[in-house]
C-alpha cells in the first residue's frame, strides 16, 4: 500500500455539523442561526479543534455551503470530511465524482481531507463505490477515505477493496457512546484498532441524553423526544448519577465526561455545537483524562441499565 499517513492521527476531536442548516431535526433558524454557528467555528478553532465533519445530505447541502462560508480566509490547517449518500438511483462510479465536485463547490475547496461513504446501502455494491473512492483519491480530490455506519464485514471488504488499489481505509463513522457500544460488543472496534481504521464517534453524547439537561419532566422536542421518551430517561438516570459524581470530583460536567470516555476508548468524538455555550462545554474534555478506575465503573453501570433493555 502507498506510505499514507492517517490524517486524524493526534485528533482527539472533531465537530459534527448534521445541525448546522438543519431544521426538521435540530430547527435551524430557531433559536440559534448562521452567526451563531461563525462564533462556535471561530471558538473552537482558536482552541485548536481542527477537524469538522459535515456531509451533503446535511439540510439539502446547507451544512457544506455554511462550512464553506466560515472557511473562507481561514489561515489555520483544518481537516474537512463530508459524506456521498448512495442514493438508489445513484447507480454507477460517475455519480460519486459528481456529488464530490458538488460537495466541493458548496464547500469553496479544490480537495477534501476525508471523503465517506455515508452508508452501505444496496444496490451498488461496497467494491464498486471504493472503485470509485479510489478513482477520487487518484484524481487528487481527496487525501483520504472513509466510510459511515459499516459493519466488520462491511468495514473488511471496503479495506480489501481499497487495499488492491494501494490505499489505505483511514476511518469508520459509527454511533459510539455509552448508551451504545454496540461496536465494543461486537469486536469492530478492536478489528478498527488493528487495522489502523480510525472510528469516529458520532451523537456521542446520544443527542442530548448524556449532557443531563433533560428529564422526564423535560423532554427533547421533535424526534429525539419520540426515541429519547420518559421510559427512557427513566432508565439512563444510574448511568447519569455516576457521571454526575464522577464529574464532581473532576470539576466537570457530565457531558464532559461522555466525551472523554470515548477519548479513552481510542475513538474521535464529533459533538455538534450550536451555540457558544455547548462549543465551550466540548472543549472541556479535551486535556485530561478519566482514570482507569473511572472508565470501570463507567463501563460497569453502562452494562447494567442496557441489560434491562
Amino acid at each position: 500500500m502507498q506510505n499514507q499517513v492517517n490524517i486524524l492521527e493526534g485528533c482527539e476531536m472533531g465537530i459534527g455539523t448534521w445541525a448546522w442548516g438543519d431544521r426538521m431535526l435540530w430547527g435551524f433558524g430557531q433559536g440559534y442561526a448562521e452567526p451563531d454557528l461563525k462564533a462556535v467555528f471561530d471558538m473552537c478553532v482558536q482552541a485548536g479543534v481542527k477537524f469538522f465533519d459535515t456531509a451533503e445530505s446535511y439540510g439539502q447541502g446547507k451544512s457544506e455551503e455554511i462550512l464553506g462560508r466560515f472557511l473562507k480566509n481561514e489561515e489555520h490547517d483544518l481537516i474537512i470530511a463530508s459524506k456521498f449518500m448512495p442514493y438508489p438511483w445513484r447507480l454507477n462510479r460517475r455519480t460519486l465524482l459528481r456529488a464530490l465536485r458538488s460537495s466541493l463547490k458548496r464547500l469553496g475547496l479544490n480537495k477534501l481531507g476525508l471523503y465517506q461513504m455515508h452508508w452501505p446501502f444496496p444496490p451498488v455494491k461496497i467494491e464498486s463505490w471504493m472503485d470509485a473512492m479510489a478513482d477520487a483519491f487518484q484524481a487528487g480530490l481527496i487525501s483520504a477515505v472513509g466510510v459511515s455506519n459499516y459493519d466488520q464485514s462491511q468495514m473488511q471488504r471496503a479495506f480489501d477493496s481499497l487495499a488492491r488499489e494501494g490505499i489505505s481505509l483511514t476511518s469508520n463513522q459509527v454511533e459510539y457512546h455509552l448508551l451504545n457500544r454496540k461496536i465494543e460488543k461486537n469486536g469492530l472496534l478492536e478489528k478498527a484498532k488493528k487495522q489502523g481504521i480510525q472510528i469516529i464517534a458520532y451523537s456521542p453524547l446520544a443527542m442530548g441524553m448524556l449532557t443531563g439537561k433533560y428529564s422526564t419532566n423535560q423532554l427533547p422536542s421533535g424526534v429525539r423526544g419520540w426515541r429519547y421518551n420518559t421510559k427512557e430517561l427513566q432508565r439512563i438516570q444510574p448511568l447519569l448519577t455516576t457521571m454526575r459524581k464522577i464529574g464532581a470530583g473532576l470539576s466537570k460536567t457530565p457531558a464532559q465526561i461522555a466525551l472523554n470516555w470515548i477519548i479513552c476508548k481510542g475513538a474521535i468524538p464529533i459533538p455538534g455545537a450550536k451555540t457558544l455555550a455547548q462549543a465551550e462545554q466540548n472543549l472541556g474534555a479535551l486535556g485530561w483524562r478519566l482514570s482507569a478506575d473511572e472508565l470501570a465503573e463507567l463501563d460497569l453501570v453502562s452494562d447494567q441499565i442496557s441489560r434491562e433493555i
